[in-house]
């Protein structure tokens, strides 16, 4: 909110006042009115509330994502990007005409090449190849847009995550479903805009991969627990009914609203939606968990019910993530940590993939049938792969894992308009580079907005003297990503 707007606002609020009215009367109609206990419900839009839903720039294909985010750093070599020349150079070196410009987080120059003992197959119409780890998630081939050419700037895991969420290295910034929130509100009026569930290890970076940076706090991720109460501290204690704590809310909104008179901070804003938004999701976040009403055979599709607390929790997200969206939920982050495999990394990815390919491809599957998949953008990935070298360090079983790559990784995206069954980007025989269609985090993070129908250039926010964006100073709409018209 810029010096004019507030100006105006406080014009307003005076007139308000002089009409006996008072800003707190407002608020309650406009609250009334989202629960359609008065006339004009549609009135939600044009009240003052940083999350009600905005028209995006431009026609969008996607309204909503589900970021399917595996942090640590999945092995595309073992998973995406079949590397048969890799056998031939097994046990070798990288040739010196290719280790130019080459980073390595912790390994040599002189690190030998390892074969992936994994076996590819086509699948779909489409014939893109999947590992053998990841049977279920490529039977949805051509729905899948693989992309084999993705570059990041960053080659640990804190700044990677960072990066591929925020557009920057550097802490404090808003990450992406932050600014998906800003730019476009939320269609629900019981639930956050932006959800967090999380399975697994934390990842590295933590809560900074959900945060809002220097955008208000409204638009940071909440995260969501598969069981229990969604959020901590969510129920009432036995002695408080819904009664008592309404009397304790409007007391508190009154204050509230007189500080933000006083002072227009946006961050006093946000605190007012943020309780009202708390004591609304009381009656609606329990709901939410109740999976009674949803088929059997559906439950089992994504393995609710699986062996391993780590496979359930990663399951029970996928089914949570439907649910959100089909609730108004705009943007979903799963995470699901830790991909990090430096040793025994034929054991460990094989258990990763266990637990995560069949809930994946159970979400697709559920979305399509729903007809929802055709608006919800879902993508898959980590913050950068793994090197087609061996880690030396082999840990007391003996079994080597990779190192990180950040030259060349692989992700995939499908739905909100993304053109399924094909493979975008090449890396040259050894997965070391690029050599078709290199596409870096910022280009990725550009097309992402796109879909919503937002430029990633005029999204921005006024913060120390200039205007910020997701994608800093480049980036560019990947077209063929995309589906035609």
């Amino acid at each position: 909110m810029n010096l004019q707007e507030f100006r105006k606002l406080q014009d307003r609020r005076a007139f308000l006042q002089r009409c006996a009215m008072g800003f707190g009367s407002t608020v309650l109609a406009h609250l009334l009115a989202s629960e359609g206990l008065t006339a004009g419900s549609a009135a939600r839009a044009g009240a003052l509330d940083p999350l009600a839903p905005k028209a995006p720039q431009f026609p969008a294909t996607a309204k909503r994502v589900i970021f399917l985010y595996m942090t640590g750093g999945p092995s595309q070599i073992d998973l995406f990007d079949p590397k048969p020349a890799l056998h031939k150079w097994h046990g070798q070196q990288v040739p010196e005409s290719m280790k130019e410009g080459l980073k390595l987080a912790f390994l040599k120059p002189s690190a030998t090449l390892m074969a992936s003992p994994r076996k590819f197959q086509s699948y779909g119409e489409c014939g893109t190849e999947f590992s053998d780890y990841l049977p279920h998630t490529a039977s949805h081939a051509d729905d899948i847009c693989l992309v084999r050419s993705l570059q990041t700037d960053a080659i640990n895991h804190d700044p990677g995550e960072l990066m591929m969420t925020t557009g920057s290295t550097i802490l404090g910034r808003p990450t992406i479903g932050s600014w998906v929130s800003y730019g476009l509100g939320s269609e629900s009026a019981d639930l956050p805009a932006y959800v967090v569930l999380n399975s697994g290890k934390m990842p590295s970076a933590g809560a900074n991969n959900w945060g809002s940076g220097f955008l208000p706090s409204l638009y940071q991720g909440t995260p969501f627990r598969s069981s229990g109460d969604p959020i901590l501290y969510l129920s009432n204690p036995p002695s408080v009914n819904q009664k008592i704590q309404r009397v304790q809310l409007d007391a508190i909104r009154q204050l509230n609203e007189k500080r933000y008179e006083e002072k227009g901070d946006q961050e006093i804003a946000s605190r007012i939606a943020a309780y009202e938004l708390a004591f609304r999701m009381q009656m609606s976040a329990p709901e939410l968990l109740d999976f009674s009403q949803e088929p059997k055979s559906l439950l089992e599709s994504y393995g609710i019910n699986r062996e391993g607390e780590r496979a359930k929790s990663y399951a029970t997200n996928c089914l949570l993530a439907r649910r959100l969206i089909e609730r108004g939920v705009r943007f979903v982050s799963l995470i699901h940590a830790n991909w990090d495999f430096h040793y025994e990394i034929e054991k460990r990815l094989g258990e990763y993939c266990h637990d995560t390919d069949q809930p994946t491809a159970a979400l697709l599957q559920d979305l399509k049938q729903r007809g929802l998949l055709d608006d919800t953008l879902v993508l898959w990935g980590g913050e950068f792969g793994r090197t087609p070298m061996g880690e030396p360090e082999v840990h007391e079983t003996g079994q080597p894992g990779r190192d990180h790559q950040a030259s060349c990784f692989s992700m995939w995206l499908a739905g909100g308009g993304i053109q399924g069954g094909q493979v975008v980007g090449r890396s040259d025989e050894l997965g070391l580079n690029p050599v078709e269609d290199p596409i870096h985090v910022h280009d990725l993070q550009a097309t992402l907005l796109h879909t919503l129908g937002l430029n990633h250039t005029d999204l921005t926010y006024r913060h120390m003297g200039r205007d910020f964006r997701l994608t800093d100073v480049g980036g560019k709409v990947v077209k063929r990503l995309l589906r035609s018209a």
